[in-house]
């Protein structure tokens, strides 16, 4: 959601944040609706101040034994004009609410400016490429071959875009994400939560899908929506609230179950588990101060990027261009893990700042110390990182060409010490 006063005082600044997006000029159309409205909210204060004193009137008149029919009918008259104008600034208002709630996050200004992934720039690289003596393969034909993943089980249950994880790769799926929960939480700072999966439509709105990526998502006959990422419920954990200035930062830490339709993903990634409707994540929230969101930004990726590390994984840090930065975000960081079976970087994190885009639609504010207003917080998101996607990292680079695939020395505690996986 979009400051209104920005928008009046600096209309051709924020047309020109919304062309990076590659939207035409938008403040003409904002600023109609909000002029519409406010013309009709002082309309409706004038009528409701000339009621007020025409109804002081009529009761003095009536105890002096005067005629008030005239100032009756008045206010008989006015009543009628009030409710009609109370409907016209309702709708004006909802017209100009729908219209901000369309629009994407103003991006910032080191935001490199480019129409898709073509044009995103790399800041850093970490590690080497694994090389192999042996043609590598991908991850669904070793985990095949481990019995560890079973597409055709999956797809009887469910159909395309699941799996069933089996034996010692889900045994290993479930390390990685115990590892990176015990890392975050205990090494990083982040509180551990556990949220519900299933949120009503204010929640998502809060964080930016609905209504503009509805399509997106999974909804219940009940009326609630399967989570896309705990970034959801996490984020909203301050919605609504006003936090002192000493309770911040707040960082959550969570491991659930991610739901996504892939509406627009028809035809990319239908082999193996890159893409899925159903896929698990660590992920990292922050809440913040608008001042040190942008150290937050970094120290979040930092984050993520440990548990690469430790891994022993190979891979890339990208800030995103303009054309390939979410709706919500102000400026995103991809981290991309080498994948040698493809032999290609694919994301396995994404860490966004989104400023105060998501606070102002949840009304998430904290209060300056020494200060009685509020001002809005900001809020952050990255995945700490996606499990699925680091077990595809874990199979593909530590696979042996006897088809056993070694564990990384990070996972080895959660596995009883056990060094490879192997079919028995």
């Amino acid at each position: 959601m979009h400051d209104l006063r920005w928008i009046r005082e600096a209309p051709d600044d924020f047309d020109a944040a919304m062309a990076r997006r590659a939207l035409p000029p938008q403040s003409p159309r904002i600023l109609d609706l909000d002029g519409r409205r406010r013309r009709a909210q002082t309309a409706l204060q004038e009528m409701q101040a000339r009621r007020n004193e025409a109804s002081k009137e009529i009761g003095r008149k009536k105890r002096t034994g005067e005629p008030a029919e005239d100032l009756m009918a008045e206010v008989a008259d006015l009543k009628n004009k009030m409710a009609a104008a109370e409907e016209d600034e309702r709708g004006l208002g909802e017209d100009l609410d729908t219209l901000l709630a369309g629009l994407p996050n103003a991006l910032a200004p080191e935001v490199p400016e480019g129409a898709d992934e073509s044009a995103n720039k790399t800041l850093r690289i970490h590690g080497e490429k694994a090389r192999f003596d042996f043609a590598p393969k991908e991850h669904f034909d070793i985990g095949e071959g481990l019995e560890g993943l079973d597409f055709e089980a999956a797809a009887k249950l469910s159909g395309a875009r699941f799996v069933v994880l089996k034996g010692q790769v889900a045994r290993l799926h479930r390390a990685l994400a115990q590892f990176m929960l015990d890392l975050h939480t205990q090494e990083h700072g982040y509180l551990e939560v556990q949220p519900p999966l299933l949120v009503r439509d204010h929640v998502l709105f809060g964080t930016g899908q609905l209504p503009k990526f509805g399509e997106d998502q999974f909804r219940t006959e009940e009326g609630y929506w399967l989570i896309p990422t705990a970034e959801v419920p996490l984020t909203n954990l301050a919605a609504e609230a006003i936090l002192n200035e000493a309770e911040l930062p707040l960082r959550f830490a969570a491991h659930t179950p991610c739901f996504r339709s892939e509406a627009g993903a028809a035809g990319r990634d239908t082999r193996g588990m890159l893409r899925q409707h159903q896929f698990e994540k660590v992920e990292l929230v922050s809440i913040t101060l608008p001042e040190r969101s942008e150290e937050e930004h970094e120290r979040m990726t930092a984050c993520a990027e440990e548990v690469l590390k430790r891994l022993g994984l190979h891979y890339r840090v990208v800030v995103l261009a303009s054309g390939d930065t979410g709706f919500g975000a102000r400026k995103t960081y991809d981290l991309e893990v080498w994948l040698p079976g493809q032999e290609a970087y694919r994301e396995i994190s994404s860490c966004s700042n989104t400023g105060d885009f998501q606070a102002r639609r949840m009304r998430a504010r904290f209060r300056p110390e020494g200060e009685k207003g509020t001002r809005f917080l900001h809020s952050l998101n990255g995945s700490g990182v996606a499990v699925g996607r680091a077990l595809i990292a874990v199979l593909e680079t530590y696979q042996q060409a006897d088809g056993s695939v070694g564990v990384p020395e990070a996972l080895q505690p959660y596995l009883g010490g056990q060094e490879r996986i192997a079919l028995a």
